[in-house]
């Protein structure tokens, strides 16, 4: 499976575009929001003025959601300076994501951006008399590649944000390596009916994932280290699990319901078991303790706060830890209508090389249904994790 190709999200604005399926998404960004904010309001007061700040958003995908988190960070910035005794600095935002992501979209939304800020200042300056959280220029650009790897010129950045992204790895986890007369050779994953770890997974796929984590990590954090000043920051929140265990249902479970529509498929002889035996997601929810392995490995980053917060499947904040919702069975179906609708968004690109767009219709129907029919017997919730570093002096 080509990654850099297939892992981008529908594209467009149609139905199952992502534009259109994303609010769980958008729901996350504002999960964290507070920690954001936080980040930034101690950067800025560590640091002396800064004239040209350096933001980074990776992962941006397209979509409404494209340009929130850059929203956010100009309005955090520009409420701060006022406070700070500061001017506002020229905003260098870079907007990064895979070369198959829509820019288009991105590009055709940065008018209305741009107008929202030139109105916001004009209201600061006509009702307080002087520009008070008003902007420096702010110019965006984007920058698409992947960013397990460098990105941008060194010490050019101040500031990196990552949502919803980190869980996707760059490419699918081989299986072991065996030393045959001094050749390394290298398998397909032994997961047999399924897409994704699950229970019945063997031990060496899970190592597989869990090695493909640390390495990609690993070398996301190297990247950064080189492209943050000393003392920068990031905020990255993506889906992990809130136990050593990797098949937990918060960490894999909405993979399995989908391994459950694909086989159901499969055993109708809509499309063959051999391709769901041969797919595995490039997607991997990592625990607190392997994000800090990696962080402490790799050197360049000291942990200011990490959290990890439980989501509904529609991206809602669950504050009660007995969570347990009581559906009627008609909303617990048309919710798992609106998840279906979400994943499809996300990982259609993904499948439809494997089996073919003409079966997706089919299979989120039979998702949804699954997802629904679940959702009315239990309450799902995945874990995310959200991190903010500083890059060490």
């Amino acid at each position: 499976m080509e990654v850099m190709r297939i892992l981008h999200m529908n594209k467009g604005n149609g139905e199952t575009s992502y534009a259109k399926n994303s609010t769980a998404q958008s729901n996350i960004i504002s999960l964290g929001r507070r920690v954001l904010d936080e980040a930034l309001k101690k950067l800025m007061m560590s640091s002396s003025e800064i004239s040209s700040f350096g933001i980074a958003d990776l992962g941006c995908s397209s979509g409404p959601n494209s340009l929130l988190s850059i929203s956010n960070i100009v309005d955090t910035i520009q409420n701060l300076c006022p406070d700070l005794d500061r001017p506002v600095p020229e905003l260098r935002v870079s907007l990064n994501d895979l070369p198959s992501n829509d820019f288009n979209y991105i590009f055709a939304s940065l008018p209305e951006f741009y107008d929202r800020l030139k109105k916001r200042e004009n209201n600061n300056k006509a009702g307080l008399g002087f520009q008070r959280g008003g902007g420096g220029p702010c110019f965006v650009s984007a920058v698409p590649g992947s960013f397990y790897g460098r990105l941008f010129p060194r010490r050019s950045l101040h500031f990196v944000h990552s949502s919803s992204s980190l869980h996707w790895l760059s490419q699918v986890p081989c299986g072991e390596v065996n030393n045959e007369d001094g050749v390394l050779i290298t398998a397909n994953l032994d997961n047999r009916g399924k897409i994704y770890i699950s229970k019945t997974s063997p031990e060496s796929t899970q190592k597989a994932y869990a090695l493909q984590f640390q390495t990609d990590f690993s070398e996301f954090l190297r990247s950064r280290s080189e492209e943050l000043v000393p003392g920068g920051r990031m905020v990255l929140s993506f889906l992990g699990r809130s136990s050593p265990d990797p098949t937990i249902e918060e960490a894999c479970f909405q993979w399995e319901l989908l391994a459950q529509a694909l086989m159901s498929m499969a055993s109708e002889g809509i499309i063959e078991e051999e391709n769901i035996d041969a797919f595995n997601a490039p997607y991997y929810a990592a625990s607190s303790e392997e994000l800090k392995n990696a962080i402490g490995k790799e050197g360049s980053f000291s942990i200011d706060r990490l959290e990890i917060t439980p989501v509904d499947w529609e991206g809602g904040s669950i504050s009660d830890k007995s969570y347990d919702i009581l559906r009627s069975k008609p909303q617990a179906l048309a919710i798992g209508r609106g998840v279906a609708k979400t994943i499809r968004a996300v990982v259609e690109p993904m499948l439809e090389p494997t089996f073919g767009q003409n079966v997706m219709d089919e299979l989120f129907e039979r998702y949804a249904k699954i997802v629904g029919e679940f959702l009315y017997v239990s309450s799902p919730r995945y874990a995310l994790i959200i991190v903010s570093l500083v890059r060490m002096v």
